[in-house]
């Protein structure tokens, strides 16, 4: 591995002039680096952080690497990470009209680590320089523990590297950047909390409530007079409410961390240090995690727009067409985050020149006139700006895709039957409605259990876990490995509260299906269609003595 020549830093160099000057921003010191396929094999698995700690299953990724690349034999174009300055590194066999292309790519990722705001809790981190720190603090534990005890706790740790707090990291990142930001106001908790989450009054009693308030804004004491004579408990739910946000909240391995009885014996502390270090690496992680398909369809985006306009284009437009439908194509199955996060952007950008998102716009119900809405605003390419700077992929999915954009790129959700005729499984079109197609993408997103420590009952040595259920169960085939290693950090008992299926309801059918297609491979009457509910009951999974056992939650 070693830096680009200096004939191909140049052409990195006038590539960031022209990003600039179409509104990219991003710090102007990088690090280009020509790598072989084999160095691409070896970097993988440590996230391309050359300096990251070692660990064993690194090493078991690269053998599985090399037997795929034999197998296999590709050359990937790039790779980017997220560190200051922003590295990334290059295939040693790519002509100079691709490495044009590919340039505009990684500058649209830099761009976008360094101003979305998904990443804040990453922008102040020297994550090589401090990965280099941990890799040498695990390199002397080893010599001093013995490499397969800080081994153990890695594994164990890595075990829930998922459960951390990255919405808490990330709020409080935000808090220490904007020190003005105020506590939870009556008022906000009053309008946002009691009347919605609490009383869930109806909607008519709230818009009186809001207009009440307008009336009485010169004079709030004399509104909250009214409110207290309503809800006497009101003063009293405000005020817990207001302390149990200043509270600080530990995620699973945070309070592992403070409150453990066996990393509190002395013999015990420079355990903290490898969890703490796992914890850390997991948190600078997450954002990337969260924002796949916005960051591949911002950087694809971009290279694409940027390269275009490009005079050294010229006699590569052939090339440049293979390459990019090669990067951006729309699979029938499956999803490519390149070519749905490239084409939604296109798609928010042609829709705000338009001014479609607009109250007007959505009022309109025939599709002749929403085609030819145009109210001339031209602003969209200043709007995905804002949109790449203030989301992460669920809101962008949950917000932007809509039937204008399933419509006009012909997608749908596929479904899979066996055919018994031909005794081979079919792809047919299951739906083309916006909701199914959202839900099916929404689904692949990455979105971990949501599981905290609840401290009323973590008493008399043990710790007890609330899976805070969402209508998904936990993967059982995990939870036994796990909670071992969560038992062995605490030393004590582990308990796990969640739910799980527990049989299934008939309910009646809104409609009756004289013919049920996806019933048989052949398309011949199936029964009436059939709306099955599901039954879940809360269960407590106890590990003690690293042996598993499993009760119904009192």
């Amino acid at each position: 591995m070693e830096l680009v020549s200096q004939h191909v830093k140049k052409i990195m160099e006038e590539c960031k002039v022209r990003a600039r000057d179409e509104g990219l921003k991003f710090d102007d010191e990088t690090l280009e680096y020509i790598v072989t396929n084999r160095d691409m094999i070896e970097l993988s698995p440590k996230i391309m952080i050359p300096t990251l700690y070692d660990y064993w299953v690194h090493d078991v990724r690269v053998l599985s690497g090399k037997g795929m690349y034999e197998a296999y034999p590709s050359n990937p174009y790039e790779t980017v990470i997220n560190t200051r300055p922003a590295i990334s590194y290059y295939n040693d066999n790519n002509p100079d009209w691709l490495n044009v292309m590919i340039f505009y790519h990684v500058l649209g990722h830099i761009d976008f680590f360094q101003n979305n705001l998904f990443f804040t809790n990453t922008w102040d981190i020297d994550l090589t320089g401090q990965a280099l720190a941990d890799k040498r603090l695990i390199a002397q534990l080893r010599s001093e523990k013995g490499r397969r005890w800080v081994d153990y706790i890695i594994e164990f740790s890595r075990g829930m590297d998922n459960l951390v707090g990255y919405h808490k990291a990330l709020d409080t990142t935000l808090r220490s950047r904007n020190r003005s930001m105020p506590k939870l106001s009556r008022q906000d908790y009053y309008f946002d909390i009691f009347l919605q989450k609490i009383k869930q009054v109806s909607h008519n009693t709230y818009l009186k409530e809001i207009a009440r308030f307008n009336q009485c804004r010169e004079n709030l004491p004399k509104f909250f007079e009214l409110v207290l004579s309503q809800y006497p408990e009101f003063e009293q739910m405000f005020q817990k409410a207001r302390k149990d946000r200043e509270k600080p909240v530990f995620d699973i391995m945070e309070y592992i961390i403070r409150h453990s009885p066996f990393l509190r014996a002395q013999e015990n502390q420079w355990m903290k240090s490898v969890i703490q270090i796992v914890r850390d690496t997991s948190l600078y992680f997450q954002p990337q995690i969260r924002t796949k398909i916005m960051n591949e369809g911002w950087a694809s985006y971009w290279h694409e727009y940027l390269f275009m306009k490009d005079e050294r284009i010229r006699g590569h437009e052939t090339d440049f067409a293979k390459v990019n439908a090669m990067v951006t194509a729309l699979p029938k199955v499956g999803l490519n985050p390149y070519a749905l996060g490239l084409r939604l952007f296109e798609h928010i950008e042609e829709m705000q020149n338009r001014g479609c998102y607009s109250f007007e716009y959505f009022c309109l119900k025939d599709e002749r006139n929403r085609q030819h809405f145009d109210k001339g605003k031209k602003n969209g390419h200043d709007f995905i700006f804002k949109v790449r700077e203030n989301m992460n992929d669920f809101t962008f999915i949950n917000k932007f895709v809509d039937q204008d954009f399933l419509d006009h790129y012909k997608l749908f959700v596929t479904g899979k039957r066996f055919n018994r005729e031909r005794m081979s499984w079919q792809y047919y079109i299951k739906s083309k409605k916006v909701d199914d197609y959202k839900n099916m993408v929404i689904n692949t997103l990455y979105h971990p259990p949501a599981i905290h420590v609840d401290e009323e009952k973590s008493k008399d040595g043990l710790l007890y876990l609330v899976h805070e259920f969402e209508d998904k169960p936990l993967k059982t085939d995990y939870i036994e490995n796990t909670m071992i290693g969560i038992e062995f950090l605490w030393g004590g008992p582990v308990y796990l509260e969640t739910s799980e299926p527990d049989g299934t309801e008939q309910a009646k059918p809104p409609y009756i299906s004289f013919r049920d297609l996806s019933a048989t491979g052949s398309g011949t009457a199936g029964d009436a269609a059939k709306s099955v509910k599901i039954r879940w009951k809360r269960v407590c999974y106890v590990m003690d003595k690293r042996k598993l056992n499993k009760r119904e939650a009192a």
